[in-house]
C-alpha cells in the first residue's frame, strides 16, 4: 500500500510540532528559570531524546 502525500505531510507536522514542543520548550523552560540549571547540555539533550523518541 503506497503512502499518500497527507500521510507524508501529517508526519511532518507531527514530528515538527514535537520537536519544537520538546526541544524549544527545553530551552524557554530554562530561560525562565535559569536557577534550575539545565543549562545548555540539558537543552541539546531535550532535542536529542526527542528525536529519539520520534524515531
Amino acid at each position: 500500500m503506497p503512502i499518500t502525500m497527507t500521510q507524508r505531510l501529517g508526519s511532518e507536522v507531527l514530528g515538527t510540532f514535537w520537536l519544537v514542543f520538546g526541544g524549544c520548550g527545553a530551552a524557554i523552560f530554562d530561560a525562565a528559570f535559569p536557577g534550575l540549571g539545565i543549562g545548555f547540555a540539558g537543552v541539546a539533550l531535550a532535542f536529542g531524546l526527542t528525536v529519539l523518541a520520534m524515531a
